[in-house]
């Protein structure tokens, strides 16, 4: 690439990186603070745990991306721990959306029941699970399915530099067929083929409930549905941004290094990267308890700048008399 194209793809990973994490603090203090009779519903809980792993990809993941592209000199398992925080980061964010699609159908099949099964202490159980998870499958390569064996890249001689110390690159450590047969096919494309499945039965269902359902029900289901639509978006977003670097790697690994061009690698990194801050952005226009926590949030701000402003004028005016 480039070193106009080096530096826009930076700028933009920046950019990135910031609006993850602020757009995802500002999810976290809108359940946490906002909202805060929220943090007993199951769904809501989940929502932090993704808004959490998504200010995670802005704080570790994206930086991780940029120095992992060649930027740093380090020893061969370094570049593979490194590596692999940003599969952890991935696999919570997959978990998290499972999470909230199967409560979601939890809730619209068993209405009655519903709150007896999904308490808070389950639900905390389950978040803790999600991310369990989340580091066993992500640091799976540091089990032994990784390129540090392979000849030519870390050479097994001591002498050698590589062995001490190389430009660390994902791709050279994590071995493409993790990353299409376990990663991509076994921890993103099942979990979402399930989650399809299961909004497709809640849409079905709720549309069924919808019909037959009487004037102070409907209310009630509308809202659901609503909530559903949300939730599906932000499914759709995830697989619409990963899918494609995902089968560029499947691209690479049956068609060889020249079937992708390094700026099309680049923007499908960058797509993967932006759908965490894209997140807060749908809660803000699609969910209304986040909406209005948000607003909350920022009268408590404004007001507050309100007051120093006014504050510092005083003193200002009390000095110079």
């Amino acid at each position: 690439m480039a070193d106009w194209g080096w530096v826009t793809y930076t700028v933009l990973e920046v950019l990135i990186a910031v609006a993850c994490c602020l757009g995802n603090v500002l999810v976290v203090c809108a359940v946490a603070v906002g909202i805060q009779d929220c943090l007993r519903e199951p769904t809501f809980c989940f929502l932090v745990s993704l808004a959490v792993a998504d200010f995670l990809v802005g704080a570790a993941a994206v930086p991780l991306a940029v120095l992992l592209d060649g930027w740093v000199s380090l020893t061969s398992h370094q570049c593979l721990f490194l590596s692999c925080v940003v599969l952890v980061l991935t696999e919570a964010s997959v978990l998290s959306l499972l999470a909230i699609a199967i409560d979601r159908y939890l809730r619209l099949h068993m209405p009655f029941r519903y709150k007896t099964i999904v308490t808070q202490r389950r639900t905390l159980l389950a978040m803790s699970i999600c991310w369990i998870f989340s580091f066993l499958l992500g640091f799976t390569p540091l089990l032994g399915w990784h390129n540090l064996s392979v000849v030519g890249y870390y050479s097994t001689n001591t002498s050698s530099t590589l062995s001490s110390s190389s430009q660390c690159t994902f791709l050279s450590v994590v071995s493409l067929p993790f990353m299409v047969y376990f990663n991509f096919l076994g921890c993103i494309m099942a979990p979402l083929l399930v989650m399809t499945f299961l909004y497709i039965i809640i849409f079905w269902n709720l549309h069924k409930s919808l019909k037959n359902s009487c004037p102070q029900a409907r209310a009630s289901l509308l809202r659901e549905k609503r909530l559903a639509c949300s939730l599906a978006l932000v499914l759709t977003l995830f697989a619409c941004c990963w899918i494609p670097l995902h089968l560029m790697n499947c691209l690479l690994l049956f068609c060889g290094p020249r079937a992708v061009t390094q700026g099309t690698l680049y923007t499908g990194i960058l797509l993967s990267h932006a759908n965490s801050a894209v997140n807060p952005v749908v809660y803000a226009f699609r969910i209304p308890k986040i909406q209005k926590a948000y607003s909350q949030i920022w009268k408590h701000l404004t007001l507050k700048l309100n007051c120093l402003t006014r504050n510092k004028s005083i003193r200002q005016s009390i000095t110079s008399h």
